[in-house]
């Protein structure tokens, strides 16, 4: 008699979530050097077999370019590891001597991940080495779509931690995937924090678990190309964005904003470099394909090559063909293209000034409100005034993609962008370790409690001089008997 699947798959989830809390209560215990020495070997091992699973990747999910990925694994292993080596999350962390305070770190215990179809690898490494980094193991549950080369990243991160001195189960991963598994993790009790990267539903069912949850949103970022842009340097840097890894990451360009001014010198420098101009009537065909059920994208189209895409739209492009453009009018309903496409066509727009750009800006960014938004100029000004828009990450004279996830900016790298409160996320900055410890403070008195109002200055000066109001009572007495009386008679009236 077989086992049901589902059956095994939960029984499966509540072992390796009780077997990471055993990790955790090791992990606790590390010192920084300790943890240094694991996230190293982690490093190590995530470079070394980084084309691996890039190639695992896009044989099992049909997604994205295999050197792309192999960089994105990069950026979440070596380029990580230089922005974090020298980041204190173990033991006391802060000190201020003059208000007597000692911040101390202490870990939030075991973390759950979730894993999308987009970008698996790279964000089992990414959050392993972070979670690891604040002392914390980790459990994993895969997109079934991306499952195996899900599970080899974390196998190869477990396998790596554990030789260089990591317990065992420091970071797991289910093999048996079923919603009840997922689910089992996120409400076990051995679960403290989920880091939730995926589709909508997913990210809500994390916040919906009943423990702190750190989810991030979709993104629909516009690229507003000012009048006073290189309009060369701009073009360059949002093709390198958008058509990277087939366009999956979340943060790349989702629309190309122009002015009036420089229209045709975007238009002519956007075919230069490979962007094709559909037509009304193509841009309908490829609107068809790549959406079903209003503006959710057809995952068949997800992070493909043009060529591909014009193919099964029935539609022909000039050979080597990098990006699909289509004009829209408005944002919405008879808009396909102003939603979220992670692939390789984006939506064209032409506004009179800087003001009109602003507008559409924010109506674009509606769609995936919090995440990221771009602008390339050479008016510093000018950018500033774009730095009011509903956006977490506003990135200037730069791809959203490298520019999003930290790899072109001063933005610390990641693959879990918050997009805060305003895009239903608890964080609005690139998550890092320091999103994953408890900050404990030993805090010394440094004022006497016995005399707190007496020495505040500010409190003497509108409040010295005060005293209580008191009450006056009547001149009135009344003896035990006149007392008894009344009680009698109040009881009698009740009867």
């Amino acid at each position: 008699m077989g086992f049901d699947k589902d059956l095994l798959s939960v029984q499966e989830a509540r072992d390796i979530a009780k077997n990471g809390n055993e990790a955790a209560k090791i992990l606790e215990t590390y010192t920084e050097e300790q943890i240094d020495k694991i996230i190293r070997n982690m490093v190590k091992v995530a470079e070394e077999h980084a084309l691996e699973l890039a190639q695992m990747a896009v044989e099992e999910t049909g997604f994205g370019v295999v050197m792309d990925k192999v960089y994105k694994n990069h950026m979440a292993s070596g380029m990580l590891y230089e922005s974090i080596k020298d980041m204190k999350t173990a033991g006391i962390i802060n000190e201020n001597k003059e208000n007597k305070t000692v911040e101390i770190a202490a870990p939030v215990g075991l973390v759950m991940g979730i894993i999308p179809s987009t970008n698996p690898t790279s964000t089992v490494i990414f959050k392993s080495i972070i979670a690891l980094k604040a002392r914390n193991p980790i459990v994993f549950s895969p997109h079934p779509s991306a499952a195996k080369c899900t599970l080899r990243a974390a196998e190869l991160m477990e396998r790596a931690a554990v030789e260089a001195g990591a317990p065992a189960n420091s970071v797991g991963c289910l093999r048996t995937l079923s919603m009840q598994a997922t689910d089992e993790l996120m409400h076990s009790d051995y679960v403290k924090l989920i880091i939730a990267t995926g589709g909508p539903a997913m990210v809500k069912a994390a916040y919906s678990a009943g423990k702190p949850a750190i989810g991030v949103g979709a993104g629909n970022s516009p690229a507003y190309i000012e009048k006073t842009a290189n309009v060369h340097d701009a073009v360059e840097k949002i093709m390198a964005s958008k058509t990277f890894d087939n366009g999956t990451v979340c943060a790349s360009e989702q629309s190309i904003i122009a002015e009036e001014a420089n229209e045709l010198e975007v238009i002519d420098e956007l075919e230069k470099q490979g962007a094709y101009f559909m037509t009304a009537e193509e841009t309908a065909k490829v609107c068809d394909l790549l959406f079903k059920n209003g503006h959710t994208m057809n995952a068949k189209f997800v992070a493909k090559k043009p060529e591909v895409i014009a193919k099964a739209a029935g539609i022909e492009i000039p050979f080597g063909t990098r990006l699909l453009v289509g004009r829209q009018t408005g944002v919405g309903e008879g808009n396909p293209l102003s939603y979220e496409k992670l692939t390789t066509v984006i939506a064209f727009y032409t506004v009179e000034d800087w003001h009109e750009a602003c507008d559409l800006s924010i109506a674009l960014l509606q769609n995936g409100i919090g995440h990221t938004m771009s602008i390339h100029t050479q008016d510093p000004d000018m950018a500033l005034k774009f730095a009011a828009k509903p956006a977490s990450r506003i990135l200037v004279n730069t791809g959203g993609t490298q520019g999003g996830t930290g790899a072109s900016t001063g933005l610390s790298p990641s693959f879990t962008l918050g997009c805060g409160t305003m895009g239903g996320s608890s964080v609005s900055e690139n998550v890092t370790p320091l999103h994953l410890i408890n900050k404990k403070v030993l805090a010394y008195g440094i004022k006497d409690v016995r005399t707190l109002a007496a020495d505040d200055a500010i409190f003497q000066k509108y409040h010295g001089n005060e005293k209580p109001t008191t009450c006056k009572s009547a001149n009135v007495s009344i003896t035990p008997d006149e007392l008894k009386e009344m009680i009698v008679a109040v009881i009698k009236a009740m009867e």
